[in-house]
């Protein structure tokens, strides 16, 4: 009965969901740990068998800084912000490209569904520009979203998963290093998604980074706005995200540490993340 009675909470929301385009930005541990990617691949399977239109768009920090490492390539990150030079892009476009997009895509084949990796560069999906960091330091080649090709992803979508690895370049064919969260909110936007939800290493916004306890469990895109300069490090970029998220209904920072996290914040009553809406 009680798995019958989740089957019943979820009807609701899958109803609400049907035909509707959901944007997840996929990193951290979610795609570090082997049972967590597992359990995300099926959760993105059902949610296209349940009529939902699942646009993945990834990231691969850990993955980046631990071949970076192994060349004895300096790693830094200024807001959250990882400094780029050449070889670091190089690198980044190998790692996201060329080994993280394709392990995911096996994933999601293996699970039922039909995927396809895409990167920025693809069909000049992303069209970006140099940016600085939210201080104003330069952090190299470090691209800012310019522009979203939304043809190539519904060409896509029609029949596959898209996978998008967050990398672009810019008019002249220069390749920059795109934050995962800001290229999610991106796509999101120029889509006009349903929602937009981005998994991360904490419960959600913490008032309290230290304590758990202090999550807050929805706010409007104004409230974030105002609180981002007490903000720092990666949920920084997550939030000013969130809280920019154009046409779209609203925004979701949950905890990928958790199995099957996307589904409880999509289909249950309480979720357990973070829901940042529009202002009023």
């Amino acid at each position: 009965m009680r798995d019958v009675e989740t089957l019943l909470e979820a009807l609701p929301y899958i109803r609400e969901f049907h035909g509707r385009t959901v944007v997840i930005k996929y990193g951290g541990a979610a795609m570090e740990d082997p049972a967590l990617r597992e359990d995300f691949a099926r959760d993105v399977v059902l949610l296209k068998y349940c009529g939902v239109n699942p646009v993945v768009v990834h990231g691969g920090g850990p993955a980046i800084t631990e071949y970076m490492e192994r060349l004895d390539m300096p790693v830094s990150f200024v807001g959250g912000l990882r400094v780029s030079d050449a070889k670091t892009v190089e690198i980044a476009k190998m790692v996201l490209v060329g080994k993280v997009n394709k392990d995911i895509v096996l994933r999601l084949n293996r699970h039922g569904q039909a995927a396809v990796g895409l990167s920025g560069d693809d069909g000049n999906l992303f069209t970006v520009s140099r940016t600085a960091a939210p201080g104003g330091e330069d952090i190299g080649y470090v691209g800012s979203i310019d522009r979203v090709d939304v043809d190539v992803i519904r060409r896509v979508a029609a029949d596959y998963i898209p996978v998008i690895a967050s990398v672009g370049a810019d008019g002249d064919g220069r390749s920059y290093n795109v934050n995962a969260d800001e290229a999610a909110a991106a796509v999101a936007s120029a889509l006009t998604a349903y929602k937009v939800v981005f998994l991360t290493d904490v419960e959600g916004w913490l008032r309290d980074p230290h304590d758990p306890g202090s999550l807050i469990s929805e706010a409007t895109a104004d409230e974030v706005e105002r609180a981002l300069d007490g903000i720092a490090g990666g949920m920084r970029p997550k939030l000013g995200r969130a809280s920019t998220h154009g046409g779209v209904t609203s925004a979701h920072i949950i905890d990928g540490r958790q199995p099957h996290s996307l589904l409880l914040e999509l289909f249950t009553i309480a979720g357990i993340g973070t829901k940042v809406t529009p202002a009023p």
